[in-house]
């Protein structure tokens, strides 16, 4: 596969037709996709619906400032290690992905390592629940960021159901380990609970892989995927700093309490915004594919993808508009009253970066490194202007109304910038790249 700067797959002109049957393939990856995004989401969403009941706005907010913590991190790891992975190796032959995925493996075990050492000298400095809070995610992170990169490996080498195993692992492993954390009713042993039962799942994705991660490889990963990854951790970065920037800030402002209403509001739109979270587990690997196949089609796929993602979202916040308090309570507590009032601008928030997700696949799989760091820190400080905005003028509603703005304005630059780059490969500006 092509690899390198923001280099295509192939010239124009010499695309190849896509092969008798790839329809049905492509649909039996997706759907194993789809599959593993259900599994994901319906393991965050036990976790936080867990942790909502439990805990109460306030603590519960402590939790999710973890949580938002681990984001970044998330974001840190997929942009040096799999990412570039995705990109560069989806449907790559089987030794090529194995050297490769051990060293992408590994490079994310790294990052958990020494994140995980920041955060457990942080933990103490910070002192009282968010202090301890921090010092236990500090332990799980190694495991959290593996468990995801099996994830990206196993989808870029078109082994969705591996995947999907995976994070079923994940989810059974989190049913005994959060009734445990229940009991307890404390913050640190939800963060416990969450990030080792991800340890468990990532211990199995060795033993389904058969590859052992490879920490002493990351300086040469590093080294050879350094055009992508630094782009791609300073587009993530901006993508989980704004998340960030905005929970502490509505915490400044507002209080705790904001940010376990927020984060409550975001746990309803849960199985939406798993799947952008994860966007790039499958839909990179697919729009790669297809660049290679059948070319022409790409803007196609993109527009069924953002546009797919967008109805989705807004559907299912039209269903939670129907849900009776006392159904709400169950699954919520006494976090639920002040979430269903950000359920209109949450939906409108999801749907518009649903929609600019679409492109957001598309420059990535076109390796348009440049153009995707440029949208997405445009997105990003949208998405930080418009939540601190919104929450100094009227908290948390006010948070989630300045969100929706910002994703809308930020879904515009995003589809800008993919025809931009559309343009620019069908007019030979973009130079063709080799394989290392």
């Amino acid at each position: 596969m092509a690899a390198g700067g923001e280099g295509t797959t192939a010239p124009p002109g010499r695309d190849r037709p896509a092969r008798p049957g790839a329809g049905r393939a492509l649909a039996g990856r997706l759907s194993w996709g789809l599959a593993d995004q259900a599994a994901s989401s319906a393991s965050n969403f036990l976790v936080g619906m867990y942790a909502a009941r439990s805990l109460g706005p306030a603590a519960f907010g402590v939790f999710s400032l973890a949580w938002v913590t681990y984001g970044v991190v998330l974001g840190v790891s997929r942009g040096l290690a799999t990412d570039p992975l995705v990109v560069r190796f989806s449907g790559a032959p089987e030794t090529a992905w194995r050297a490769a995925t051990a060293r992408a493996s590994g490079t994310a075990l790294g990052v958990g390592a020494v994140c995980g050492a920041a955060c457990l000298a942080v933990g103490p400095a910070i002192g009282g629940r968010t202090g301890t809070a921090f010092a236990c995610l500090g332990v799980v992170l190694p495991g959290l960021l593996l468990q995801d990169a099996w994830r990206f490996a196993f989808f870029a080498a078109g082994r969705g159901r591996k995947a999907f195993v995976n994070d079923v692992v994940w989810g059974a492993g989190c049913v005994p380990a959060l009734v445990l954390a229940a009991r307890a009713g404390s913050v640190a042993g939800f963060v416990l609970a969450w990030g080792g039962s991800a340890a468990v799942a990532a211990a199995y994705g060795c033993l389904q892989s058969g590859i052992r991660p490879r920490p002493g490889g990351a300086r040469a990963w590093l080294r050879g995927h350094r055009d992508l990854g630094y782009r791609y951790l300073v587009e993530n970065v901006g993508v989980s700093g704004a998340a960030q920037l905005r929970m502490y800030g509505l915490g400044a402002l507002a209080g705790l309490g904001a940010v376990g209403v927020v984060r409550g509001a975001e746990l309803l739109l849960g199985p939406f915004l798993a799947v952008l979270m994860g966007l790039s587990l499958v839909t990179v690997a697919e729009a790669a594919r297809l660049l290679r196949q059948a070319p022409h089609r790409l803007a196609r796929f993109c527009l069924l993808l953002g546009t797919g993602q967008a109805a989705a979202a807004l559907l299912w916040g039209a269903a939670l508009l129907l849900v009776p308090d006392h159904a709400g309570e169950h699954v919520l507590g006494s976090v639920w009253y002040a979430a269903a009032e950000l359920i209109v601008p949450a939906t409108l928030g999801v749907a518009g970066a649903g929609l600019g997700a679409g492109a957001a696949a598309g420059l990535r799989a076109l390796a348009a490194a440049r153009r995707s760091l440029r949208a997405q820190l445009f997105a990003s400080a949208c998405y930080a202007g418009g939540g601190l905005g919104g929450a100094a003028a009227a908290g948390a509603v006010g948070s989630a109304w300045g969100v929706a703005a910002a994703t809308t304005a930020a879904s515009a630059v995003w589809w800008l910038h993919l025809r931009a780059a559309l343009r620019e490969r069908r007019h030979h500006r973009i130079p063709e790249v080799r394989t290392p």
